[in-house]
């Protein structure tokens, strides 16, 4: 993967902050980071993965891949209660063959605060982990599963997929299929140009659903005894549900659906510009 990078990239540039530079070497630190502390990886080329483990301290590694792998900087920023990362490429123009795929290990029980994840090209993956997580990247995959809190991922070109979250969720895919499984909690799912395919196994609180697609189908199954106030719609394409839901042709062309079910306990929207939207048990 080639990289022109100049200048360093991280989040949260405090004045006065001791900074640790590694050139010409992999990184490796391990954090003592208490419960609740926060978790900022800002990279550029390459892939961000974290998952739990049954240890102490947040242990970091920093692999530096490519051809010109050695002339990449892993900048540490961090300060207490805070683990501030980044990557700082020669700031000649030159045209660089080399990324940085950093790997995570979170001890798996405590909850943190992953406040920024973020690649311009590359993948993020997370699992085992408790927490409320912000990620994004604008070239690549997001893979969350198996974990205990708030989701908030984008990607600009790429696919989202969700498994196993207990939480609020919330995806959103550019260009690139979204797809949740598993998850008890608040969820909103959409896509510019992809499809959306969603599985509740249990809806709780009280915030909207809502689940979109500009250009693809849109598939939601909810549980058989679903509480909602529901809208569908499409139009280029067609209304499929297992509710007792009224069906309407719209005008000019499409189709939609509503109907309360239930108590209407939160209120659901399925919609898509160009395809198919699916409510199903």
């Amino acid at each position: 993967m080639r990289k022109c990078i100049g200048g360093l990239v991280f989040f949260g540039l405090w004045a006065g902050l001791a900074i640790t530079a590694a050139w010409g070497q992999d990184f490796q630190k391990n954090y003592s980071l208490a419960p609740g502390g926060a978790i900022n990886i800002a990279n550029v080329s390459g892939e961000i993965s974290i998952s739990g483990y049954n240890g102490t301290g947040v242990m970091v590694t920093a692999y530096r891949e490519g051809k010109d792998a050695s002339v990449v900087q892993i900048v540490d920023q961090s300060i207490p209660g805070k683990i501030v990362l980044g990557v700082q490429y020669p700031h000649d123009g030159g045209n660089y063959d080399a990324n940085v795929r950093f790997v995570v290990q979170v001890p798996s029980g405590p909850s943190y605060q992953f406040e920024s994840l973020s690649t311009a090209s590359g993948d993020i993956k997370v699992s085992g982990v408790a927490g409320d997580l912000h990620a994004k990247t604008a070239s690549g995959d997001v893979t969350i599963g198996s974990m205990i809190g708030s989701v908030d991922v984008k990607t600009a070109s790429g696919d989202v997929e969700i498994t196993q979250v207990q939480g609020s969720v919330k995806a959103s895919a550019a260009s690139g299929d979204v797809r949740v499984r598993g998850v008890a909690g608040t969820v909103n799912a959409s896509t510019a140009s992809g499809d959306v395919d969603v599985e509740l196994t249990q809806i709780e609180g009280t915030g909207d659903l809502k689940f979109s697609s500009a250009s693809g189908d849109v598939t939601v199954k909810v549980p058989a005894q679903l509480s909602a106030q529901v809208e569908m719609s499409t139009v280029n394409g067609s209304v499929k549900t297992d509710f007792p839901l009224t069906i309407e042709e719209r005008q000019p062309h499409g189709q939609k659906a509503s109907g309360l079910l239930g108590s209407g306990a939160v209120k659901l929207t399925i919609s898509t510009a160009s395809g198919d939207v699916k409510l199903i048990r």
